[in-house]
């Protein structure tokens, strides 16, 4: 299963008030992902987030299309009130508050995978 990572730039200073944003996420009530026709896109497995000074990083596990996951994602109530808690806490502007901006953002907060390892892509041993 693919991960996706985005970063957040964030204050230094506030890692204790960004935990708690995080620990009351009210999470989705299907992991399914639709895309505009309603058809499955994808679906998100699980979700991860880390912090240290300045920088902020969701991890993402998913299935199926990345672009379907953002638009998910942005039209989801949790993650829009995560993102409006977290405005007062950013070094630099995030422009989410629209599905369009959501994504466009999420795009450019993408980190680049340069390895996956999981223990689910080894193959059986044979015998």
């Amino acid at each position: 299963m693919p991960f996706a990572a985005v970063t957040y730039d964030v204050k230094p200073g506030f890692e204790e008030e960004l935990a708690e944003i995080f620990r009351t996420f009210r999470r989705v009530k299907s992991d399914q992902v639709r895309d505009e026709t309603g058809a499955q896109a994808g679906r998100i497995l699980s979700t991860a987030v880390f912090v240290r000074d300045a920088t902020l990083v969701r991890v993402i596990e998913y299935e199926g299309d990345l672009d379907a996951v953002a638009r998910h994602m942005a039209a989801q109530p949790g993650v829009r009130e995560v993102e409006r808690k977290l405005k007062p806490y950013l070094s630099r502007p995030r422009e989410t508050d629209t599905v369009e901006g959501f994504v466009a953002t999420f795009r450019r907060s993408l980190l680049r995978t340069v390895a996956q390892v999981s223990v689910r892509d080894r193959q059986p041993a044979a015998g």
